[in-house]
């Protein structure tokens, strides 16, 4: 060792010993060495000493394990070692040393750096350390590793975040479905009206019209039922059901799209029921989803081939075609949202890729899984459903299809509807069946026909200006007393919590856009014959 390295050796080891015999003396404490292995053994705090310059004089177990140096690695640099370059660059250490020295304390969190260049978040206090008389020693530095902390408030803040535009995005597409819906639904109810006149000059416009409406209306169901699955608001109506019948539903719904491209189509099903527990609805666009989906990736004139069968307590629900098939690399994320199946520049150019995505979250509400295959690009694929089977308890009952026939009991009907077509619409088709039936545009007008007519039941569209469906009932109730009528939701808003709030305010349905008028008159039967009887 040379004259001048042994010179500055013990140049640091005084100040040192004057640091910490000015430590030992600031808390008013007696016993040095004792201090010293206490600091010394603190593992879950970097707790050394600063020179007046900045140089690291003492090193305790807690810096090592925090920082990853060895004392001899770093006793004598500048504490600058430990900052981001961008931080050096700043003059964020000569700031630190300079407040703490004049206000007798410093305090930062902010990121430092490892020996191994890695980074962590940390809280720092610089405290300045004074003899007797007030010289400046140096500085005592605690430093405490809050990686994990500011880490978890991250992903809490993640959370909150991920959580807001997810209520977000239900409402934006609760509106998007309102929106939508109130346009399709004057169109729809026209086209039954004209049917009902028996206009048959224009019957293939008519089609091609509903067969477009009833598409949207299917893209706008499928978009909305996603959004409740995945935040786990759909609730399934549960009943034991026949998977036979409900594969038959199926392939009358997707029947056009497999006409319209001449597919060959074969159904394989056993002699006995196929009993499961679920919601008949729901399982019909399962199956449904799958044809249509192997439909459109199909080419004209190919084949889909639909089996069912039991295996060891389950159902075994297969679709198979011969169409595309799908690309190795889009396969393991078939079943997310919007997730498409590309390959074939003549495919048919439809879907957003809901479908699936429907499929897969609609399976696991029954306790099943659904799985895809494909030998790739040009091999077509198939698509399996599992799920549990149950015994037969009960036979599987076809609900009739609704039909517009005479009213029984013609009712006095209050239509109120800021969208002219649909109430004029809607007017019309119930009065076209024997209702007494009224219009009114605003809920003003509303309320002022309630003084020379008196409905027995009031279809209200919850969306109307200057006060909404609710208000106005509440408006009608204490106008008309005991006279008061039931009320109808007509509405495009069709969330579970908006039919619950619908209930709660007394509402005796709720009716979402496009209605189809047998089903409107259904309902509008059923209240009639509730109140005759």
């Amino acid at each position: 060792m040379t004259a001048e390295s042994s010179s500055v050796s013990s140049d640091r080891a005084k100040t040192t010993d004057r640091i910490t015999r000015a430590a030992s003396s600031a808390r008013g404490a007696g016993d040095e060495a004792l201090f010293r292995r206490i600091v010394e053994s603190v593992l879950d705090y970097a707790i050394f000493m600063l020179d007046d310059a900045g140089r690291v004089a003492t090193w305790n177990i807690g810096a090592e394990r925090i920082k990853g140096y060895r004392a001899d690695e770093v006793i004598g640099k500048h504490f600058s070692l430990f900052y981001p370059e961008e931080d050096v660059q700043a003059g964020k250490c000569e700031m630190g040393l300079a407040v703490a020295a004049a206000d007798g304390r410093f305090e930062d969190e902010g990121w430092r750096v490892r020996k191994d260049g890695s980074r962590f978040w940390a809280n720092v206090v610089i405290s300045a350390v004074r003899d007797d008389d007030g010289e400046l020693l140096g500085f005592a530095k605690v430093t405490r590793d809050l990686t994990e902390r500011m880490l978890r408030q991250e992903e809490q803040a993640a959370r909150v975040v991920a959580e807001q535009a997810n209520q977000a995005k239900d409402s934006f597409l609760a509106m998007l479905g309102h929106e939508l819906r109130n346009p399709m639904a004057p169109i729809l109810t026209a086209l039954q009206l004209m049917r009902l006149k028996g206009d048959d000059r224009s019957l293939r416009e008519q089609e091609v019209i509903e067969r477009q409406v009833r598409h949207l209306i299917h893209l706008m169901d499928d978009l909305l039922d996603v959004a409740r699955v995945t935040r786990g608001g759909l609730v399934l109506k549960r009943g034991r059901h026949d998977l036979r019948e409900i594969v038959t539903r199926a392939i009358e719904q997707a029947s056009p799209i497999f006409e319209q491209r001449h597919h060959h189509l074969r159904c394989d099903a056993p002699s006995a029921p196929v009993m499961v527990d679920g919601d008949d609805a729901r399982l019909v666009q399962i199956v449904s989803n799958l044809l249509t989906n192997a439909a459109k990736y199909t080419d004209p004139g190919g084949h889909v081939e639909v089996t069912l069968r039991e295996d060891e307590g389950v159902a075994v629900l297969e679709v198979r075609d011969d169409g595309i098939g799908i690309d190795p690399r889009v396969l393991p994320r078939i079943f997310e949202i919007f997730v498409r199946g590309e390959g074939n520049p003549h495919r048919l150019a439809s879907g957003i890729g809901l479908g699936l995505a429907l499929v897969r979250g609609l399976v696991q509400l029954h306790g099943g899984v659904v799985e895809a295959h494909s030998a790739g690009l040009g091999h077509g694929s198939s698509f399996t459903v599992r799920i549990p089977l149950v015994d037969i308890t009960r036979p599987y009952v076809v609900r009739p299809e609704l039909r517009i026939e005479p009213a029984a009991r013609p009712q006095r009907i209050l239509v109120v509807d800021d969208n002219e077509d649909a109430r004029v619409l809607l007017m019309e088709g119930l009065g076209a069946v024997g209702h007494d039936v009224r219009g009114a545009a605003d809920p003003a007008d509303a309320l002022a026909a309630l003084d020379s007519f008196v409905p027995e039941i009031a279809l209200l569209d919850i969306g109307l200006p200057v006060m909404d469906g609710y208000e106005l009932a509440q408006r009608m109730r204490a106008k008309l007393g005991e006279a008061t009528p039931r009320f109808l939701a007509l509405t495009g808003y069709g969330r579970d919590n908006d039919r619950a709030r619908s209930a709660e305010a007394g509402f005796s349905g709720h009716l979402v856009k496009p209605v189809d008028l047998p089903r409107l008159l259904a309902v509008i039967a059923d209240l009639s014959d509730a109140s005759a009887g």
